[in-house]
């Protein structure tokens, strides 16, 4: 058998007939997953996905194409993780389910528990076959066969484009925590343990732009704190009467972040040194400020700060509050994740060299 017709049986054998010749797939960049917000998602219009997908990825996820065996981004992928739905971020295979078909595209022997993945009759090209869909996205995936190596003996052969992956270190920041159990079991990652952690220095846009990156961060959400009225609203902090300072909650994972580092980060990007000031923000919301949750954790920042203090990195000595934390008020929905829905917009806060 010729080389031109063993290339035909394998491309038949994974129902594979159209292919794109675009760039290699790339991971497109998902906001912060929350499993709730896909009853209310909507898919964007073909011309803006056009504008946030890679041409292969609008081909194959928006016009049923496939892309090239052995040349997409996850065919030899090996690493532990999810794939998700790269237009919806819904969450559809585990690499603890993919297998090397010899197909030159990623196969799973199942979709993860739950996964919103329909499938449909496929007559296309004179064959009977089953294609593979995103339920919230109506993203098209692959194809499934019955030729699998499972309990089950289904091979689900998805192209990459359709796919991003989250590893399996970043899927409790990204939104995944929910599905990390196998991997625990699996002794993949170990089980977290989380710790709430609240501070202010200035700003929160910036600050939370900054903190979120950092490996080990769970979740921020910016609001007010340290102040004496209930329920506050931007408008009134700003008047600068209710006693709260701009902060920022932060739940980490203390297995893989101390609080301790977290401290440092937290020196590392404000000027800890200006009293009620961050450059051109002036009032008692901008000053800098730890709120202790526990006896702990006022201890760690009593002796961050002095360490900081005597370190030699600021001119002029540190004015940070350490206080008991009160109760946290998380800000107006158009201040959470403000630098992401905004890119460019307003910042004073940078991260110095340690």
């Amino acid at each position: 058998m010729n080389i031109a017709v063993i290339a035909a049986v394998a491309i038949l054998a994974a129902g594979i007939f159209v292919v794109t010749r675009h760039a290699r797939a790339q991971a497109a960049s998902i906001p912060n997953y929350k499993s709730e917000n896909m009853n209310d998602f909507k898919k964007p219009d073909p011309e803006q996905l056009k504008k946030t997908l890679s041409p292969r990825q609008f081909t194959v996820t928006q016009q049923c194409g496939t892309e090239p065996a052995f040349n997409n981004a996850y065919w030899d992928n090996h690493k532990p993780g999810i794939y998700v739905d790269v237009v919806s971020g819904e969450p559809l295979f585990s690499s603890l389910d993919k297998f090397d078909s010899g197909t030159g595209w990623p196969s799973f022997t199942q979709p993860v528990k739950d996964a919103a993945v329909i499938e449909k009759s496929d007559s296309g090209f004179g064959m009977e076959r089953t294609e593979v869909r995103s339920k919230g996205a109506d993203s098209h995936l692959g194809h499934v066969f019955n030729d699998g190596p499972g309990t089950n003996g289904l091979r689900y052969c998805i192209n990459s484009a359709s796919l991003n992956f989250i590893p399996v270190e970043n899927m409790e920041q990204a939104g995944y925590g929910q599905l990390l159990a196998p991997f625990v079991k699996a002794g993949l990652i170990k089980a977290s343990t989380h710790e709430t952690a609240i501070m202010a220095g200035g700003c929160f846009w910036g600050m939370e732009e900054i903190i979120r990156k950092i490996p080990g961060v769970i979740k921020t959400t910016v609001g007010y704190s340290g102040g004496t009225l209930a329920n506050p609203t931007y408008e009134e902090v700003c008047a600068g009467n209710t006693g709260h300072a701009e902060a920022i909650e932060v739940v980490f994972d203390s297995s893989r972040l101390s609080y301790e580092a977290l401290l440092d980060y937290f020196f590392r990007m404000h000027d800890p040194t200006t009293l009620n000031r961050q450059h051109n923000d002036v009032g008692t919301q901008y000053r800098s400020a730890i709120f202790y949750t526990s006896d702990e954790q006022k201890e760690t920042a009593a002796r961050v700060k002095a360490r900081w203090d005597t370190s030699g990195k600021f001119k002029r000595p540190i004015t940070t509050e350490i206080t008991r934390a009160t109760t946290f008020y998380p800000a107006e929905d158009y201040h959470q994740k403000y630098l992401v829905k905004n890119p460019g917009g307003y910042t004073c806060h940078i991260l110095r060299d340690p």
